[in-house]
């Protein structure tokens, strides 16, 4: 196989009718975001490759059925040659050992860091010091704001905007006092219980240490108690994910908390208001860090044949340097984790995209995104998802309760140490 993958890459860019059409398969999630990504993507792709065809599959609805999807797949023999998927959920497909190394691919390749990754972004996606995914974007949350209704809380400047979950919930109240009926949106339910995490890491804490689940702690009680205080003072309603964007996007939504992910889509499908993207609150202070949100590509191909690997690899590559990382932030929020596409390609986009240019400001505080070990990682998610919104729903009122029965539940589901 090793038989120069990039020798075989750069044959597969030849023209002519003696060249011979390669076929790889290839599917991610979230398809109101990634659609006209790679709708820019794939004509320059087959501009560059033409002897590659890209079939897309379906697209995972998140990352939770990406993953599902794949560990489906490869029970049944028909797993796609490249998947997005999130960066919490590499670790399944390294350890059940459906994730091919990318270790012999780059090793053909020369310069590598300097082609534009980063040993900071390569991290996320290393295993036992082997990569195992490129990353393809990165997401962090941030506040987005309808700037005409905050003006009803005499909120006219992102000066003013709140910086603490406690001025989040003033706000709110002077808005519920002006009449707006829905002052705002917490993402609680975004995938893999992400804002939970990003409670925590705002404090310092991470959600798991090993395979200790670590809501109890003084840090996880405060993440729960902020949790209950916004909902209760902003009278969040239960909006799914789709539901709650939708109502912000129709202008009726003051705050929205959520994933710079979606920019792009918001601002595609906003009603008439000035849109306005702001650092992430705090807890009393500014946060210590934030969880990385966002995928990788991770190459599951079953095939042996070197030259659907070295298309796979083509693929793989790029969509996640160069134009077609920058691509990914043309089209939504999320942040292109390649130096090429941030440094040189967007010199100036972020200047004249200012809201998607937040995240950026915030990424020193990038932290790990983390999974849950062992087998039991979607269900602990989901235990962890119905456990938040029975705040939401007022099912749970006492926290220091919720937060003894989250823990003895999850840890029950975690692998036992050694």
């Amino acid at each position: 196989m090793q038989k120069t993958l990039t020798a075989m890459a750069l044959a597969l860019t030849a023209t002519g009718a003696t060249a011979q059409q390669i076929e790889i398969d290839f599917a991610y999630p979230y398809s109101s975001l990634f659609d006209v990504t790679y709708e820019r993507i794939l004509p320059k792709f087959q501009e560059a490759y033409p002897n590659i065809t890209v079939n897309i599959r379906a697209t995972y609805e998140n990352y939770e059925d990406g993953t599902n999807t794949i560990l489906r797949e490869a029970a049944g023999g028909d797993l796609p040659d490249v998947t997005m998927q999130g960066l919490n959920r590499q670790a399944i497909l390294v350890e059940r050992g459906i994730a091919r190394s990318l270790e012999p691919f780059i090793a053909e390749e020369a310069d590598f860091t300097t082609d534009g990754y980063n040993q900071a972004m390569l991290s996320l996606s290393t295993f036992e010091d082997q990569v195992y995914g490129l990353p393809f974007s990165v997401s962090l949350p941030v506040g987005y704001y309808n700037m005409d209704l905050m003006a009803e809380a005499g909120i006219t400047s992102t000066d003013d905007l709140p910086s603490t979950w406690e001025e989040v919930a003033q706000v709110c109240e002077s808005l519920i006092a002006a009449g707006v009926d829905t002052p705002m949106f917490f993402g609680w339910n975004i995938t893999g219980n992400w804002f939970l995490q990003a409670l925590m890491w705002s404090q310092g804490q991470p959600l798991m240490e090993g395979n200790d689940f670590m809501l109890d702690t003084p840090e996880g009680l405060a993440a729960l108690e902020t949790m209950d205080m916004l909902f209760d003072r902003c009278d969040m309603p239960n909006f799914s994910t789709t539901d709650g964007q939708g109502a912000f996007t129709a202008g009726d939504v003051a705050m929205m908390f959520w994933s710079t992910s979606s920019v792009g889509s918001v601002e595609r499908s906003k009603g008439d208001f000035e849109l306005v993207t702001n650092e992430y609150p705090g807890m009393g202070a500014a946060p210590s860090g934030l969880p990385a949100g966002g995928n990788a590509a991770m190459l599951v191909s079953d095939s042996e044949d070197p030259e659907v690997l070295a298309a796979a690899w083509a693929w793989l590559t790029f969509i996640t340097s160069g134009e077609g990382a920058a691509d990914v932030a043309r089209t939504t929020g999320y942040m292109p984790p390649n130096s090429a596409a941030n440094e040189i390609i967007l010199a100036d986009f972020y200047e004249a995209n200012p809201t998607k240019a937040t995240a950026v400001r915030q990424i020193d505080l990038l932290s790990d995104w983390q999974a849950y070990p062992g087998d039991n990682g979607l269900a602990i998610t989901q235990v962890i998802y119905d456990g938040i919104e029975g705040i939401v729903t007022g099912d749970y009122e006492d926290m220091e309760e919720l937060q003894e029965e989250l823990t003895d539940e999850v840890q029950s589901l975690l692998p036992a140490d050694s």
